[in-house]
């Protein structure tokens, strides 16, 4: 069952027309009593995709890439398509590989996958391949991995640039890990999706695939990475709940504009038939899109209501449904705003909210998000910080407000939804109550019954409800709400706890439920740190505070380099050995500008650094990683190396040879990246110290603290 194409979209749609045909040819026809009944069973429907939109050479041979991906209808056989759409040479797959994740970079029993029968592979520049079905057992919502093998020299790499999910890769030359269930020999990251474009299921039940074709919102940007919170993935999982369930296919693309595209970056209309048109049994597209084309890209409201036309005739030409969203606010975002601009943006929304029968539907994302008093801006709770993306909670108003039925793919759906409020409540450990409220809406035509809240909290904490958590009856188009005061345990660990609510409820004879969950922030108080450990500042405003293995530092500061050096430490003496690796892990970095930054220092003696062996690795805020060295002991951070994206958690490390240092750094803690090495020749050869630092880096954001939370330092030979 092989297909394989080369460039544009009549073979793209001929290598499905080619995969379907063999596949029917080695099913038995059904009979036509039988027909509707195995349908669904029969056909394979897209459970999770992503748009392959650019290329890079990678400069490596013989490597293995390990591919986590969320999927959203479940089956009982599965298979991936793989594209190689933005390049110039063929690829070559020696072995490829699918399995049920098992945490990071682990696989659950991988199956091999086959290609027309054969284990390899090679996809032409510009073309397509889907593997040969293999039996695997894929729950809904659940975690699936691929792995594919590249033999020899990997000139290039099609990939879909913002995956916000860990991507495993062994080490340039580490052979062939497909087949492994562990994941030891995938120790490099990153988090952009190659060759994977979509995996399908068949034998789940699925009544069909909605496709999102949108711009970076769709795609998640400014989401928690490794978490699947982008609108889709909030949108799969109330899709989950319907006695017939369908898959949610995402095809967002940073920078896609209806109106025009770039090289890289095919505009909605461009890529309409390869990344919507040809995916297996969708059924209705959510078109959001048209943010970029006011804003930045030049366009009239005008000229973005004749692309969604032209959408919707060649969507319906095909049989597929198109539900419109209305365009976000993003007054605040940069420059791009403009009265003149706005007036297009309503014009456009106007459109989507009543276009005469071109749309089948739509979705008010603008009218989730917008701030009552000021509609041009996102309100505060739903912005991300930039005023044009959303954050989590962003996200799931988006997928909130989409008309599950009107969908038309789902079928008996719950009808009401449980949300918790505030989105990100912050509590003190120890301290008073904090309020969180469950809000219960019923978006039916009738009312359900019996409807019962639980709030389950983690261990040791409290809550106290102000009110009846049970409620007869909620009544369509109704609200209710439910309130608990909720103290954290006095040695609640510091850092993001779950807090999830379930509610449950009758509808139609039959007991269905709901659930929610927000990541409450327990906070540090400043209360010091217990011997052996020691403090030492050269910053203002420098507090300490430690709750078991977790320390925080609060800490003002102008720089941690060149001329200056202000910081705050908490540091051992004697911890970073002649012979060894110091480790930390920055947990969370608060409350500064984006130059802040946070992680390891060591020196002959941290309390006078000018003594010798200084040398820092820190996450900054929004800059990457930063290896500072000091190259001729005056005590001066005066080296530097790093860069990339920040992410936190960041697991940091040191290790010492001598006068020479390493720095790693990783995301999870098991797969480092080397940084730089470099000599520091005032290193003594004896043992110097080692702690956390932290540095506001405030020298253009006057009066600015960092507060830094660490949970882990250790040294080690």
């Amino acid at each position: 069952m092989l297909g394989v194409v080369g460039h544009g979209r009549r073979p793209a749609a001929l290598a499905t027309a080619v995969i379907a045909l063999v596949a029917g040819l080695l099913l038995p026809a059904p009979s036509a009593a039988a027909a509707q009944q195995t349908r669904h069973t029969q056909q394979w429907t897209g459970t999770w995709a992503t748009a392959q939109h650019a290329a890079y050479d990678p400069g490596t041979s013989e490597v293995t890439v390990r591919i986590p991906v969320r999927v959203s209808a479940g089956g009982s056989s599965v298979r991936i398509r793989l594209t190689n759409g933005f390049t110039t040479e063929p690829v070559t797959i020696g072995h490829a590989t699918v399995g049920s994740g098992d945490g990071g970079s682990a696989v659950a029993r991988p199956r091999k996958l086959s290609f027309g029968g054969k284990s390899a592979v090679t996809i032409p520049a510009g073309g397509q391949v889907a593997s040969d079905q293999v039996r695997l057992s894929v729950p809904a919502r659940s975690s699936v991995v691929v792995s594919l093998y590249f033999p020899g020299r990997l000139t290039h790499i099609s990939q879909h640039w913002m995956g916000l999910q860990t991507v495993y890769w062994t080490p340039d030359g580490g052979g062939d890990h497909a087949g492994d269930p562990a994941g030891t020999a995938f120790t490099r990251t990153d988090s952009t999706f190659p060759f994977l474009t979509g995996v399908d299921v068949r034998g789940g039940g699925a009544a069909g695939s909605v496709v999102a074709l949108g711009d970076s919102i769709t795609d998640g940007a400014s989401s928690t990475a490794n978490t699947d919170r982008r609108w889709p993935d909030y949108l799969a999982a109330r899709l989950s709940g319907c006695a017939t369930t369908a898959g949610v296919l995402n095809e967002g693309i940073s920078g896609n504009r209806i109106t025009a595209g770039t090289d890289g970056n095919p505009s909605a209309l461009e890529r309409l038939e390869r990344d919507v048109l040809a995916q297996p049994n969708a059924r209705t597209v959510v078109l959001f899109e048209g943010v970029n084309d006011l804003s930045w890209g030049g366009a009239t409201g005008d000229q973005v209501i004749d692309g969604i036309k032209e959408i919707a005739r060649r969507v319906h030409a095909r049989g597929l449904r198109l539900i419109g969203a209305t365009v976000v606010p993003y007054r605040g975002w940069g420059d791009w705003w403009t009265e003149a601009k706005e007036a297009d943006r309503q014009k456009v929304n106007s459109f989507v909210r009543d276009s005469g029968g071109v749309l089948d539907g739509y979705a008010d994302f603008d009218r989730a998000v917008r701030d009552p008093d000021d509609p041009a801006r996102y309100a505060a709770a739903f912005d991300s910080g930039d005023h044009l993306h959303p954050n989590d909670t962003g996200m799931k108003a988006f997928a909130d407000a989409v008309d599950v039925p009107g969908l038309r793919v789902a079928r008996d759906c719950p009808s009401t939804r449980v949300r918790l409020t505030p989105y990100r409540p912050i509590l003190q450990a120890g301290g008073q109550g904090t309020r969180i409220t469950a809000t219960l809406t019923n978006d039916g035509r009738s009312a359900v019954t019996d409807v019962r809240t639980r709030l389950d909290l983690p261990a040791g904490w409290s809550a106290e409800p102000a009110g009846d958590a049970r409620l007869r009856v909620l009544g369509p188009g109704k609200s209710a709400t439910v309130t608990w005061a909720v103290s954290p345990g006095p040695e609640t660990a510091w850092g993001t706890h779950p807090l999830k609510v379930r509610s449950s409820y009758h509808q139609g004879g039959t007991r269905r439920f709901d659930t929610d969950e927000v990541d409450a922030t327990v906070t540090p108080v400043p209360s010091g740190v217990k011997a052996p450990y020691r403090t030492t500042a050269t910053a203002e405003d420098a507090q300490y505070a430690q709750n078991g293995a977790q320390f925080a530092i609060w800490a003002g500061g102008q720089d941690l380099s060149g001329w200056k050096d202000e910081k705050a430490v908490v540091h051992l003496p004697g911890a970073a050995l002649s012979s060894g690796s110091v480790t930390a892990r920055v947990v969370a970095q608060t409350g500064s500008g984006p130059s802040a930054k946070a992680g390891i220092a060591v020196a002959n003696d941290l309390t006078a650094p000018g003594k010798g062996g200084y040398a820092v690795l820190t996450m900054s805020a929004q800059f990457g990683l930063e290896f500072l060295t000091d190259s001729d002991g005056d005590g001066r951070l005066d080296t530097w190396a790093g860069g990339g994206s920040s992410y936190h958690p960041a697991w940091l490390r040191l290790v010492r040879d001598g006068a020479t240092y390493t720095a790693y750094a990783s995301a999870d803690g098991t797969a480092w990246q080397q940084i730089a090495t470099a000599t520091v020749p005032s290193a003594s050869g004896g043992v110097g110290d080692a702690g956390m630092v932290a540095s506001a880096v405030n020298l253009n954001h006057p009066g600015q603290t960092t507060t830094a939370v660490f949970d882990s330092f250790s040294s080690s030979t």
